[in-house]
């Protein structure tokens, strides 16, 4: 059975998706310490031809608490504004009808915390995406709070019953393959292949939020992308 284990992240890019796509369970990270301007609450888009930040309030965010603990701001103007930016930078794009309407069902969640919020998130984008992939809070079930590092993964891994553990690339300096083999698990790290697509935007902008994947390619064209990655 393979398993992944990430922090939820707000819209995050294609390779977050793939992840999910590629393992049977997939567990949101969210018994760690929020780190802030990660990408839990903000992420990229095009908006008049140029790269830009959004940003997702938050409601007394702080690197002292855990994700599970931090809200979304009650202050629901930052939706009104976040719509127009939206509409503003992809009205013309040739899937906006068909995307709009899901990120607005998503931004209108009343739910107050982030990581119930991106789970909520993540289970509208997998239905659109097509991915069945069983997606679990990690502070719902796991009971592993005095764990860090990879112990936390490992842990995790074992409660789950599985037997291989795909990370994004960027932890391959970081994870100790052997520890994972000692403990009865595969590892590998999962790497994007070149994506490019048509932006709108004069040059290309790799790894942008899959709000801009989704504005501009069909659930088909995304279902290809989403195999378009190696296992290291």
């Amino acid at each position: 059975m393979k398993i992944a284990i990430m922090q939820p992240y707000l819209f995050p890019y294609i390779g977050y998706f793939q992840l999910i796509k590629a393992v049977d369970v997939f567990v949101l990270l969210d018994n760690v310490s929020h780190i802030k301007k990660g990408w839990i609450n903000r992420n990229r888009i095009i908006v008049n031809g140029n790269e830009y930040m959004f940003t997702i309030p938050l409601r007394n965010s702080s690197q002292n608490k855990m994700i599970r603990d931090i809200q979304v701001a009650s202050d629901n103007k930052w939706k009104a504004k976040f719509f127009k930016t939206i509409e503003y930078g992809y009205k013309k794009a040739p899937y906006f009808k068909d995307t709009f309407p899901i990120i607005c069902e998503i931004i209108n969640d009343t739910e107050s915390y982030l990581s119930r919020f991106i789970y909520n998130s993540l289970l509208l984008l997998n239905k659109y995406l097509k991915i069945d992939t069983t997606i679990i809070k990690s502070s719902s079930k796991y009971k592993n709070d005095n764990l860090k590092a990879e112990h936390k993964i490992i842990d995790i891994c074992k409660k789950e019953n599985a037997d291989h553990y795909i990370n994004p690339i960027g932890g391959l300096e970081f994870y100790d393959k052997q520890s994972f083999y000692d403990n009865g698990l595969k590892i590998n790290f999962l790497r994007t292949k070149e994506i490019r697509y048509k932006q709108l935007c004069n040059y290309f902008i790799q790894n942008l939020s899959i709000i801009d994947v989704m504005m501009n390619n069909s659930p088909l064209a995304i279902g290809n992308m989403l195999e378009q990655y190696e296992l290291i």
